[in-house]
């Protein structure tokens, strides 16, 4: 059975986000660069703790997204975002300096709480963008994410910080942008 939610959150992963790659292509949507870079090394680090820690399929789902998550990242290179502020490359700064205490630990649960950290504050200059130009961003990647990080929560082996943790938060995040995006697109 949890093999199961874990292929369908999987395919969640691949079907929430081949639609934000066409947008991209079309110029309906800018990906921050800064923030998808991070996400990319991030999700990395969270599937491997997760694979370590004993999520066992309930990592799948990170696996997919994190192929995305690179591909979008390269992407946004050319067609995302240009609109980098100061406030931006700070964001930056603090997400990778947290990469330090990250490569210093041989710990995964605390490499998946910092990894966490780093993720939430490399959404900060997405959720900017999004709050002042709320078209440059569709609601239905960060929908399925919701959907997505709540059925891989159920397709775990094993529940602990280190598998649970990145998929509460996410859950959480994806809620946050899923909801400025509806609410200042109007």
């Amino acid at each position: 059975m949890k093999e199961s939610i874990a292929i369908v959150a999987a395919l969640l992963a691949i079907a929430g986000n081949l639609p934000y790659l066409f947008d991209i292509i079309k110029g309906r949507v800018k990906p921050h660069p800064y923030t998808w870079f991070v996400w990319s090394i991030v999700s990395c680090i969270v599937f491997f703790g997760q694979v370590v820690k004993g999520a066992g399929w309930g990592a799948l789902p990170t696996g997919a997204s994190e192929i995305f998550t690179i591909i979008i990242f390269l992407f946004s290179l050319k067609y995302g975002f240009k609109g980098i502020t100061r406030t931006d490359t700070i964001f930056l700064v603090v997400a990778l300096l947290g990469l330090i205490p990250w490569i210093l630990t041989k710990d995964p649960t605390i490499s998946v709480i910092i990894a966490v950290g780093i993720d939430l504050v490399a959404f900060a200059p997405t959720l900017r963008k999004t709050w002042l130009k709320p078209t440059s961003e569709t609601p239905i990647l960060y929908g399925s994410n919701v959907l997505r990080h709540i059925l891989a929560l159920f397709s775990l082996q094993t529940y602990n910080i280190a598998t649970m943790l990145h998929s509460i938060a996410m859950i959480t995040a994806n809620t946050a942008m899923t909801g400025i995006i509806l609410a200042r697109k109007k």
